[in-house]
C-alpha cells in the first residue's frame, strides 16, 4: 500500500481538538515517511490555538534519537512567534509496508510523559480507543519524578531527592 492510501485515524474522534491533533500528526508522518526510518509524528496544541508538529528522529545509537513529542514541544523555542503553552498532544505511528493499515494513535512513552509534564503539567493527550479523546497526562504518570532543578509547576508534585 502506498503512503497516500493509508487512512487517516482522525475519523474516530468526535472532539475537534483531538481530531485536529491526530490529523496534523498523521499528515506530518505520511508526508515524511521513509522505509526503515521513523514512523511516528506528534502534534502539540498551544493555548494560542496553534498546532505544532514534530517528527521522531531515529539514530543508530538509540540514546541519540529524539522523540516526536520532544520535537513538537521544542518547536516554539525556535519559532518566530512565542508559544502560549502546550494544552494537548497526539502522536501517530505510520504502518510499515509489511503491516496492515491504518496508522495508529499512540500514547506518549515514559520518557516523553516525564518531559511533557515537566513543561506542561496540565497537558492532555489523545489516547487510542478510550472514549475520552483528551485525557490528562498526569493520570498516566501518577508518580512523576520531581527533582530540584527548578520549582515544580504542579502543586501536587513534591520534590524527590
Amino acid at each position: 500500500m502506498r503512503a497516500d492510501e493509508v487512512p487517516n485515524p482522525d475519523s474516530g474522534y468526535t472532539d475537534p481538538a483531538a481530531r485536529d491533533l491526530v490529523s496534523a500528526a498523521f499528515e506530518t508522518i505520511r508526508d515524511r515517511y521513509v522505509l526503515a526510518r521513523p514512523q511516528i509524528a506528534a502534534a502539540v496544541l498551544d493555548a494560542d490555538g496553534r498546532v505544532r508538529p514534530g517528527l521522531h528522529v531515529d539514530a543508530m545509537v538509540g540514546r541519540a534519537a529524539v522523540c516526536a513529542e520532544a520535537g513538537a514541544l521544542s518547536r516554539p523555542a525556535w519559532s518566530p512567534a512565542p508559544s502560549a503553552g502546550p494544552l494537548a498532544v497526539a502522536a501517530v505511528r505510520f504502518p510499515q509496508p509489511t503491516e496492515p493499515p491504518p496508522a495508529r494513535v499512540m500514547p506518549p512513552g515514559g520518557l516523553c510523559r516525564e518531559l511533557l509534564l515537566d513543561h506542561a503539567p496540565h497537558i492532555r493527550i489523545v489516547l487510542p480507543d478510550n472514549g475520552q479523546p483528551l485525557t490528562p497526562l498526569a493520570g498516566l504518570l501518577p508518580h512523576k519524578y520531581a527533582g530540584v532543578k527548578w520549582p515544580t509547576a504542579h502543586p501536587s508534585l513534591k520534590h524527590q531527592a
